[in-house]
C-alpha cells in the first residue's frame, strides 16, 4: 500500500467561495472525493488543508516518515515560502506542484514558485482537475 499526502497551503478552506471566477465553484471537499475516486485501492490519500506556514512544514517531514509521494497546491506560500522548499528538499519521494489557476498568466509576483525548484512535476491552469492529474502522475511514478 502507498500513501499519497495531498497537502494544501491558506485560502484553500474558502475554494468555491473565494474568487470562483479564478478558481472555480469546486470546494476543497469536492476535489478531496475526487481524488478519493480516483486514487487506486492500493493507495491510501492523506488529504489536508492548513494556512500555517509551519503546519505544512510539519506535514512535509511527517511525509518523510510516512508517505510515498507529495501532491501539494502551496497556494501563496509558492512564491515565498524557502521553508517549505527547504521541507520538500528533505523528502525523498516524487512531489507534485499543482495550483488551480495558470499563475504564469496572472500577476507578475506569482510567476515566480519556490516549490518548483523541488518539484518533479508541476500542473497549473487545469482547475482541480490538476489535482486527479497530480495524483495520477505521482501513483504512476511510485508503479
Amino acid at each position: 500500500m502507498s500513501t499519497v499526502f495531498i497537502l494544501n497551503g491558506p485560502n484553500l478552506n474558502l475554494l468555491g467561495k473565494r474568487e470562483p471566477e479564478i478558481y472555480g465553484s469546486d470546494t476543497l471537499a469536492d476535489v478531496e472525493v475526487m481524488c478519493r475516486k480516483a486514487a487506486p485501492a492500493d493507495v491510501s490519500i492523506e488529504f489536508r488543508q492548513s494556512n500555517h506556514e509551519g503546519v505544512l512544514v510539519d506535514w512535509i517531514q511527517e511525509a518523510r516518515e510516512t508517505a510515498d509521494a507529495i501532491v501539494i497546491n502551496p497556494a501563496a506560500y509558492t512564491h515565498t515560502s524557502v521553508a517549505i522548499l527547504d521541507a520538500l528538499s528533505a523528502f525523498e519521494g516524487p512531489v507534485v506542484e499543482v495550483h488551480i489557476s495558470d499563475v504564469h498568466k496572472r500577476e507578475k509576483f506569482r510567476h515566480h514558485s519556490y516549490v518548483s525548484l523541488r518539484a518533479d512535476e508541476v500542473i497549473v491552469g487545469r482547475g482541480v482537475q490538476g489535482y486527479v492529474d497530480g495524483l495520477a502522475w505521482a501513483v504512476k511514478k511510485l508503479a
